[in-house]
């Protein structure tokens, strides 16, 4: 389908659901940037999810956001549980604003939910000449270390960079060995999920998607996921107000109240320190490509050039659509 339609047709569901123009688009933009840079999770798959919270009440259509000044650096936003797209593009626009003025932001979110992809938002902010660290928890999918229920979300953790170049450094992972997305995904499609990622309600490890989703994601490097995870959770929700500990609600199976997740965005310029950053940022890219490659590797890629090149070659091309997605699509039009 192309891009202009499928705006179209997403933008118009967004709106029917009492979804403002400037929020629907927000919106619309964030989940289809998710299909052009191959996160398919994050994508299409989770429209008729929204949809379904606004219904309920859960997600607020028509959001009062309020935003508090703690000082020219630090803000705290309310989202007064608006989608998390429009909350996000709130936040990250704001801590862009105070960095440029005072050379570092920080802006706290509370009462938001699931906003796509950090990447996303993270590019904002290199494009604008800024380094960037974003945080935000998830539902409980993850269980700590030594325990046997879990509690952590996969509590993404994402930091991006400008390189002096056009491709951002943009890194954007999960705490777990694989996003929660991904594993929804391959349920819907009746795909199996990779061995090793996550272990059934028993404790047993599985490669059944739906099973997985009744058990627990293991996260990465063992203790050390674990306390990355519980780090996420302290800066996102701890600090900002919003829910934690595993508090967060699932978007797609718990309907008793909204997700209230939270999220930090931290924002600052690269000259801070130094005055000759682009020079220094470009060495080091270089001098760590020019290393000895290992049998098979053409290129030591740094985080967020693949997904660059996936968005340049996808842009290109119509977006593929899943008869699942047509069919989301066409129940919501309709």
């Amino acid at each position: 389908m192309k891009k202009e339609i499928l705006n179209k047709i997403v933008n118009s569901i967004f709106k029917k659901y009492g979804m403002s123009k400037e929020h629907s688009q927000i919106s619309t933009n964030a989940l289809i940037n998710a299909e052009l840079v191959g996160a398919y999770g994050h994508g299409l798959t989770r429209l008729k999810m929204y949809c379904d919270r606004i219904s309920k009440k859960l997600i607020n259509p028509k959001p009062k956001i309020r935003i508090k000044k703690i000082s020219q650096s630090i803000s705290h936003v309310d989202a007064n549980n608006s989608i998390g797209f429009v909350a996000a593009d709130i936040a990250i626009k704001k801590a862009i604003l105070n960095a440029k003025k005072t050379g570092i932001g920080m802006v706290a979110v509370k009462n938001s939910g699931h906003y796509g992809l950090s990447g996303y938002y993270a590019e904002q902010a290199v494009k604008k000449n800024l380094i960037t660290m974003i945080y935000t928890n998830a539902p409980p999918a993850v269980a700590p270390h030594g325990s046997l229920k879990s509690l952590f979300g996969t509590n993404p953790i994402c930091f991006g960079c400008p390189t002096g170049t056009k491709i951002p450094f943009i890194l954007d992972t999960s705490i777990s060995m694989i996003n929660r997305g991904k594993i929804r995904v391959a349920a819907r499609n009746n795909h199996k999920i990779p061995e090793g990622v996550a272990l059934d309600k028993f404790g047993k490890i599985t490669t059944d998607a739906k099973k997985a989703l009744k058990g627990v994601q293991l996260p990465i490097a063992g203790f050390r996921g674990s306390g990355l995870a519980w780090m996420v959770d302290i800066l996102s929700g701890v600090l900002t107000g919003g829910n934690h500990a595993g508090r967060v609600k699932d978007p797609f199976d718990d309907f008793s109240g909204p997700q209230n997740i939270g999220h930090l965005f931290i924002t600052f310029k690269t000259d801070l320190f130094v005055k000759n950053y682009n020079t220094r940022i470009k060495d080091n890219i270089k001098t760590i490509k020019r290393l000895p490659k290992i049998k098979g590797i053409k290129e030591i890629v740094y985080p967020g050039q693949n997904k660059y090149n996936r968005f340049k070659m996808n842009s290109k091309k119509e977006i593929k659509i899943s008869d699942i997605i047509k069919k989301d699509l066409e129940i919501l039009q309709n």
